[in-house]
């Protein structure tokens, strides 16, 4: 039996219009998975914490498994696939069913002028499994649903680069921040699944 949020996103997911750069065809492309399961009454996320690395944009960011597409990929969705397995040593199977996608993210690497087309697909995952994290990854975490639906638990950071110093958003569980990309991704997914939200957009 699923969780009314998990019922409620296969439903919405099937409907919801995917918003997509218009030169998508030009851009370099990645993928993510954003898993959820049930946990008691309660639905959870998958999330990573990025190992540091030097030259790694996001380098010690809390993300979604993922990463950019190989040229023997066939397509986003099979990236999705792969890095998953690679990351956290989670085969994804049919058995875990798809419920649909969110839109393309446009990140911007500072060495890329026409950024990177950040695709990301939502999974239902019904059964145990036992994480492998790859070099790549520092820690998995599952971040309960209704912490981030709860709008209190919204903060503000400085995000700073040189002389630039910018205020926004994210979400701070139990000394891990989640912002930027994966944050934007979460916020689709939550306006999905319950509409848009003025408390949450005022913070955008």
């Amino acid at each position: 039996m699923s969780t009314p949020h998990i019922d409620t996103l296969r439903e919405q997911l099937q409907r919801h219009r995917v918003r997509k750069p218009l030169l998508r065809p030009l851009m370099k492309r990645s993928s993510v998975a954003i898993v959820l399961r049930e946990h008691g009454d309660d639905t959870q996320v998958l999330m990573i914490k990025r190992a540091e690395r030097e030259g790694d944009p996001w380098s010690g960011h809390m993300a979604f498994p993922g990463g950019r597409r190989d040229p023997t990929d066939k397509n986003g969705f099979e990236v999705a696939l792969r890095e998953t397995r690679e990351e956290v040593g989670l085969a994804l199977t049919p058995d875990d069913h798809c419920l649909g996608r969110l839109s393309d993210i446009n990140a911007r690497p500072s060495r890329r002028v026409l950024g990177m087309a950040v695709s990301a697909f939502v999974f239902h995952l019904q059964r145990d499994v036992k994480f492998v994290p790859n070099y790549e990854v520092a820690e998995v975490v599952w971040i309960p649903l209704s912490f981030l639906l709860d709008t209190d638990n919204r903060e503000r950071m400085v995000w700073e680069r040189g002389n630039i110093k910018l205020p926004l958003p994210c979400y701070f569980y139990e000394g891990r921040r989640i912002w930027g990309l994966s944050l934007a991704m979460l916020d689709e997914l939550m306006d999905v699944l319950e509409g848009p939200n003025a408390a949450r957009a005022q913070w955008r």
